[in-house]
């Protein structure tokens, strides 16, 4: 992070300073001493704002031994940090002008694992260690998208194959902390996937189960009669935090905060109630402990994350730039409703949802200028979000002879968001893990809606929709893209309704 001349003033965050902290930064008091419980991997701004929060609170309840080792796979960002302030970071929650500031002290340290390898896996075979957490975004799994299987033939897998003692991937990262913990005869160990994928448990045991497979069947049985990966939903939203932050926080506090993240007041986190090590008491501090995660997650990925992309794609062709920008536009205000209203019908009733009171306090989520989320961050690895959060309940409406105009229309804007132009002609880099495959998908003439629509249902992100309903599904899509390619360009909000009107 850049630092500004009054940032390069300020001292950096300590343990020292804690006894001495201005009470508004809600210093952590508690013992962050000896062996921690949970390893957690891919520390970025989401774990921070959430699991991390959650075991802060835990701690400051009285509870010991609930801290986190995290680590990072593929770049020493997150060690860099946190390391040098021992964990410590602010935790800064924006509700309009209302801000609270808690300095969070659940984290410990961070490992990079891409340079210290054997340091992560001896802390998943470590006896101490009773959770192993998970945010690494639906591609750090390595699965392939069309059969919710580990795909062997991803290149990190295959090297972790032929090397499974200095992994790369997170299956392989698992699988050697599996191997050492049972070759030490380790107790039980749970695995808890925070990622935005429907039935993460059962997807991340999958990946671990056939990893291990290739490597050593009694290893197999060990995972199988020791190991549980319970499924889990998460939410609250956490946009990138910008650079001026720190400086804000360094002027109001007088501290300089290299790992400060920014979110909103609202959390959720429902985990199946399946542990094979220790069960952290996470219900004393607010968290949901169930044993029917799939509605839950359902929900929050078709209402909440569905939304999102929707908005990402149709808002970001339309130069909005962020969330609150696309739902504060009146015209997008009306879609968004509409996108509800189809996506709801596949929402299986869960006892506790009402689906009116959660559209109502999402659209006031979304509205929240003071985040400033970036709808270029939500855009990123559409082709790993996709088929859960649009392309399922499209085919499912399809498959009940209900049309999804609003669907087919934010599907459509994804695929028109790969040609990595805005309608304005404002230029752009698709991030995707899929993106030099899509961009060749889009060589072919603007005019062709139809080869363009076509092209894409022959990849895995369209796998899902099944020969009975293919034929149907390009037809309505390519209307839908047809009818974004016929508005070159977005300067108004009639311009606005003018795009989001469309209908088969």
């Amino acid at each position: 992070m850049i630092r500004s001349d009054l940032t390069e003033t300020m001292e950096r965050l300590h343990p020292g300073l804690l006894g001495a902290m201005e009470p508004a930064l809600s210093p952590p008091l508690y013992d962050r001493s000896g062996r921690s419980k949970v390893v957690h991997i891919g520390v970025g701004a989401f774990h921070r704002a959430h699991q991390a929060f959650y075991f802060d609170r835990l701690l400051r309840a009285g509870q010991r031994g609930w801290t986190i080792v995290g680590a990072s796979l593929r770049t020493p960002k997150s060690g860099n940090q946190l390391n040098p302030q021992s964990g410590l970071y602010t935790l800064k929650e924006i509700d309009g002008e209302n801000t609270k500031h808690t300095v969070i002290g659940s984290v410990r340290e961070v490992i990079d694992a891409f340079e210290n390898a054997d340091k992560l896996i001896e802390a998943i075979a470590s006896p101490s260690t009773q959770l192993v957490t998970l945010t690494i975004t639906e591609k750090g799994y390595c699965l392939d998208p069309s059969k919710g299987e580990l795909n062997l033939d991803h290149p990190d897998v295959r090297r972790d194959l032929d090397n499974p003692k200095h992994p790369v991937s997170a299956p392989g990262f698992l699988v050697a902390g599996l191997a050492k913990r049972k070759a030490s005869n380790g107790p039980g160990l749970t695995i808890l996937s925070c990622d935005n994928l429907p039935g993460n448990g059962e997807l991340t045991e999958r990946a671990i189960l056939s990893f291990a497979e290739k490597l050593d069947s009694k290893l197999v049985d060990w995972i199988e009669a020791n190991v549980s990966f319970p499924s889990s939903m998460v939410d609250r939203i956490t946009p990138a935090t910008p650079p001026a932050a720190l400086e804000t926080l360094s002027s109001e506090f007088g501290i300089l905060d290299e790992a400060l993240v920014e979110t909103e007041p609202f959390h959720q986190w429902v985990i199946e109630d399946w542990f094979a090590g220790e069960r952290p008491p996470l219900d004393q501090v607010g968290v949901q402990f169930t044993d029917n995660v799939a509605g839950w997650e359902k929900a929050k990925l078709r209402m909440l994350n569905g939304a999102h992309s929707a908005i990402a794609y149709l808002g970001g062709l339309s130069e909005l730039n962020f969330v609150h920008n696309v739902v504060n536009a009146p015209p997008f205000e009306n879609y968004i409703n509409h996108l509800w209203n189809e996506l709801e019908t596949t929402v299986p009733l869960i006892e506790g949802f009402e689906p009116a009171n959660y559209r109502r306090d999402l659209l006031g989520r979304f509205s929240n200028r003071a985040l400033r989320h970036q709808i270029y961050q939500i855009a990123m690895d559409g082709s790993q979000k996709l088929p859960q959060r649009l392309i399922e309940p499209f085919v499912e409406r399809l498959a009940n002879a209900r049309q999804s105009p609003a669907i087919a229309l934010a599907i459509a804007a994804w695929m028109r968001w790969q040609f990595a132009q805005t309608l304005n002609g404002t230029a752009y880099e698709v991030q995707d893990p899929l993106a030099s495959e899509l961009s060749q998908i889009v060589s072919y003439p603007e005019t062709d809606a139809q080869a363009i629509v076509s092209g894409f249902t022959k990849t895995a992100v369209f796998a899902g929709i099944g020969q009975a309903h293919v034929d149907t599904f390009v037809e309505h899509v390519t209307l839908a893209l047809k009818h974004i390619m016929g508005h070159p360009a977005i300067h108004t909000q009639a311009d606005i309704a003018q795009l989001l009107q469309f209908r088969f």
